[in-house]
């Protein structure tokens, strides 16, 4: 395939790049996880700058087709049922981005025996220890979340991180791990007393429960998390393509 645009076009720039890496993704040797070339490299060949290059990409990007590690480069996401992390970022991220000021109502690490379920995804022993990190956030006028996270002991946290800050950060940052891979499901249920007291909501009132499975690049498993919203404060907004 030539890798050419047309300059003297009244296409923009940026909306022929796009269209040139829809076709590349499409071959053999991109498609399902190939890198594609450099960005200084591409840019170079095209006659255009990064900028205009990274706004085809980031549209790319946002649609799933792409995903881009700094430091490494950007390749074509595999198809499959799974959500790349590169698509989501953990709740501190996600908030910081939206410029919403949160509460942190309650932060607390402590190790647990873990759980049929968790011993199964993690391939470990139910009389093994595990991290459990439990968080309540919300707003001033009082919390719509609770969360409950897991981690696998080969990460080798001790608990005694600063986790009033962005967890994956953490995790890539002192732990060299990459959170990549997430598996998520989603359910509607009605809030136990346990719960109706950690939100400040009544018991039997509604509820989602997003249940979500982390691995690395390798499909090793990282982390179980458990989140238990207010199903009023929470959209789950899915863009879909095809």
């Amino acid at each position: 395939m030539e890798l050419k645009i047309d300059h003297n076009s009244p296409l923009p720039l940026h909306a022929q790049v796009e269209l040139l890496l829809r076709k590349m993704i499409e071959l053999p040797e991109y498609k399902n996880g190939g890198f594609l070339p450099k960005e200084v490299d591409l840019a170079k060949r095209l006659g255009i700058s990064r900028n205009t290059l990274r706004q085809a990409t980031n549209k790319l990007e946002y649609e799933g087709l792409l995903i881009r590690k700094k430091g490494i480069g950007t390749k074509v996401a595999e198809k499959g049922i799974t959500t790349n992390l590169d698509n989501w970022q953990s709740f501190t991220q996600e908030m910081s981005d939206q410029g919403v000021d949160f509460v942190n109502f309650l932060i607390e690490a402590k190790w647990v025996k873990a759980s049929a379920k968790i011993a199964s995804f993690f391939g470990i022993n139910e009389s093994d220890k595990v991290l459990c990190l439990s968080r309540l956030r919300g707003f001033t006028d009082g919390p719509f979340v609770f969360f409950e996270s897991y981690f696998h002991p080969r990460i080798g946290m001790t608990g005694e991180e600063d986790f009033s800050k962005p967890l994956y950060s953490i995790l890539e940052n002192k732990y060299h791990v990459v959170p990549s891979i997430s598996k998520e499901e989603i359910k509607a249920k009605l809030a136990s007393k346990i719960t109706a007291d950690r939100l400040q909501i009544k018991k039997g009132d509604p509820i989602l429960v997003r249940e979500r499975y982390v691995s690395d690049p390798g499909n090793r498993p990282l982390e179980y998390n458990i989140g238990f919203y207010i199903a009023e404060k929470f959209t789950y907004s899915i863009t879909i393509t095809r």
